[in-house]
């Protein structure tokens, strides 16, 4: 939590969630004693109620996904919560937040929690881990010389890259990555905004290789 710098954070969301556990007492070492004695009030699905924290997280560890999710952050974007948010509901496997550490959390709505973050000071950083990791990098911007995202068939394992709101992905993402794809756009604005450009892309991941039952479940 020391990166952050929003303020107090907190779980509570008092128009969801459940109160005080009813009933006999039950025996699983998921759950949470005191989250059983006062309500669930967090930011989860109904199957997380009442469980611990490193339950969720050690559970949603064994179904992640294998792409991973960078975001360049050069000039504090805003935009990174929302794109934990999202890479939380895809369950992609981690993001990584590349140049500045510190970022504005408010806009994950406390799913930082359970989702991995990696920090890369640099893109040459981010590249030597994918590479190590045997990751291909693919940007995600409307730029000269883009493939579109619609056609192209993204690997099952992947760093899907996404660049600053303002100025889009930089030259040294483009230096290293496989490929930069573009979302089709129909309108007159030229490009998008960085945290929906995101939700699209891991959706077209999902598409191609997600459990698509499993996901409605």
């Amino acid at each position: 939590m020391s990166d952050a710098d929003d303020g107090p954070r907190s779980d509570e969301a008092p128009l969801h969630g459940v109160g005080p556990w009813e009933g006999p007492w039950p025996d699983d070492a998921r759950l949470d004693p005191e989250l059983l004695e006062h309500g669930d009030r967090r930011n989860v699905v109904d199957r997380y109620r009442y469980w611990r924290h490193e339950a969720i997280v050690a559970d949603l560890d064994a179904r992640r996904h294998p792409f991973h999710v960078a975001i360049e952050n050069w000039q504090h974007d805003l935009n990174i919560g929302s794109v934990v948010r999202t890479a939380n509901a895809f369950l992609a496997s981690a993001v990584h937040i590349v140049g500045n550490r510190r970022w504005n959390r408010r806009g994950a709505m406390v799913t930082d929690r359970y989702q991995h973050l990696r920090h890369h000071p640099t893109v040459e950083d981010l590249a030597a881990w994918a590479t190590e990791a045997g990751l291909p990098v693919i940007g995600i911007d409307n730029l000269p010389g883009s493939v579109p995202l619609e056609t192209y068939a993204l690997p099952r394992e992947c760093v899907l890259v996404f660049g600053q709101e303002s100025v889009g992905l930089s030259d040294a993402v483009r230096e290293v990555a496989v490929a930069t794809v573009a979302i089709a756009q129909y309108g007159s604005t030229r490009s998008i905004n960085a945290g929906a450009a995101a939700a699209i892309a891991m959706h077209a991941w999902v598409g191609r290789h997600g459990d698509i039952a499993a996901g409605h479940g």
